[in-house]
């Protein structure tokens, strides 16, 4: 499957004998397509269809800049990511158009390597547990984790026989209740689906396609121009400056039998034949954007169905490092008895030298609760966490810098997460055109939902799609 979406993505770059550049979708000077969004998935869905021969395709953004939630800041003296911070699946069988363009770049990538978290996972007072103690624990729940792949694969490809990854644990009696079996349940499964087993799919999730198919290693984009810099290539290779106008909130779209008008918050109307929203989930279950008419009820309902999981990142700058790496890695394990409470943290001396920057990664409820507080309040929470686990006299944070994705109206969230009881009727129904509008998005991903490569393969489909209605609308004239 993956390999067909590649090859259908190098093929849609080219202009096409049925639709070449020679071919107006309309006669008039309104834009054929106008994309709502200029995230990376509304990016290559214009480029896809700029690639088609689709002339007058337009970009709305709603804020100052592209990349949507690939963005970077300031921070420490060094460029940090707000937003997506890793290439997931990479040196598998098949290549990810992610890593591919990051290669192509020379992008300033660093290998995560996880393997000896054994050896700094810290209990709730600050003493290190024995290595081999939470190896076992690590073992079981990797074997949990590759039955539950299995098993899964083994239910009706319609979801209704669908269970929650607890579900699957308690069928295999594993049920974390420990604070150690707490900070490695989060490791494997809410680090990666920023939700927990009780909510998150099995038949949604696993085995996550995203490892089976391109590779099961993970690396960390540190990159003075930013992860958002693969998005500035795809737009200065296909598209021109004026096709992306910046600033411009999207509060209603209105279709009709001869086209669609879009209505942006500052009162500006843009017209055209058809429309690609490609906002967050997370946006379409709020009121930002109206459709006219509304959506129909089965669409809203699997819609609100699919949830908007907040991935929460902590970035903390120390005067000198404090933390040893005896143990040679990056990555250290908080077990407290507050399942999820800063569980998780990560060194960054390799991917920011000099900076002594640590990074904690907060998600679900924990997250919406910590991007509510001010900056000083999350400070002092993760202070406290750091001196339990390295000791009283470590110097004060100097600096903090909160990502807070839930609270922001252009996206609601970090990303797509499938629970339990999304079926894949009810996913379908996510993608599907609605009269001329079309929808793209990493959520409309059935393999990949929720990555980077999700979104951008899911804006060539989607654009694919668009295609072929309009060339079989074409046709349809024509006889």
């Amino acid at each position: 499957m993956a390999c067909s979406r590649m090859l259908t993505l190098f093929l849609l770059l080219l202009p096409t004998p049925c639709l070449g550049r020679s071919t107006t979708v309309s006669e008039s000077d309104r834009p054929s397509v106008i994309i709502v969004g200029a995230g990376i998935s509304g990016i290559s869905a214009a480029v896809t269809l700029a690639g088609a021969g689709v002339h007058g395709v337009l970009i709305l953004e709603a804020t100052d800049r592209v990349g949507g939630r690939i963005h970077s800041k300031r921070f420490a003296g060094h460029r940090i990511e707000v937003g997506a911070n890793w290439i997931q699946g990479v040196n598998g069988e098949k290549m990810n158009p992610i890593w591919q363009m990051a290669e192509k770049l020379h992008l300033k990538t660093f290998f995560s390597d996880y393997s000896n978290i054994s050896s700094n996972t810290y209990t709730q007072s600050g003493v290190l547990y024995e290595r081999s103690v939470v190896e076992r624990v690590l073992e079981v729940s990797e074997k949990v984790v590759d039955d539950g792949g299995i098993y899964s694969r083994s239910l009706p490809s319609d979801g209704h026989e669908d269970i929650s990854i607890l579900g699957f644990q308690k069928m295999k009696k594993h049920a974390p209740s420990t604070p150690l079996e707490m900070a490695v349940d989060y490791f494997m499964n809410d680090y990666e689906s920023a939700e927990p087993p009780r909510i998150t799919s099995l038949q949604g999730t696993l085995p996550i396609r995203t490892f089976t198919d391109f590779g099961e290693e993970d690396y960390f984009v540190a990159d003075e121009r930013g992860y958002e810099s693969l998005v500035h290539h795809l737009v200065n290779q296909s598209l021109n400056a004026d096709s992306i106008k910046l600033n411009q909130v999207v509060r209603s779209i209105n279709q009709s039998r001869n086209g669609v008008t879009v209505t942006t918050e500052n009162g500006r109307h843009y017209r055209a034949d058809y429309v690609m929203v490609s906002v967050s989930i997370g946006v379409l279950q709020s009121d930002l954007i109206k459709f006219h008419p509304q959506l129909p009820h089965s669409k809203f309902s699997a819609i609100c169905q699919l949830d908007m999981a907040v991935f929460t990142k902590i970035f903390l700058k120390f005067p000198y490092k404090f933390w040893s790496d005896r143990n040679k890695t990056e990555f250290f394990l908080y077990a407290s008895e507050r399942r999820g409470y800063y569980t998780i943290w990560q060194e960054l001396e390799k991917e920011l030298p000099g900076a002594n920057v640590l990074l904690a990664v907060v998600t679900d409820e924990e997250a919406r609760r910590i991007e509510l507080q001010a900056d000083e309040a999350i400070k002092a929470e993760a202070m406290r966490v750091l001196k339990n686990m390295f000791g009283k006299k470590i110097p004060e944070a100097t600096d903090i810098f909160v990502t807070r994705w839930s609270t922001d109206r252009f996206f609601r969230g970090s990303f797509s997460n499938w629970p339990i009881g999304l079926h894949s009727h009810d996913f379908n129904q996510i993608k599907a055109p609605f009269g001329r509008i079309f929808f793209t998005g990493e959520h409309t991903s059935r393999l990949y939902n929720g990555y980077v490569h999700g979104a951008y393969l899911a804006g060539v489909d989607s654009a694919n799609e668009l295609v072929g209605s309009i060339k079989k609308k074409m046709e349809t004239a024509k006889n």
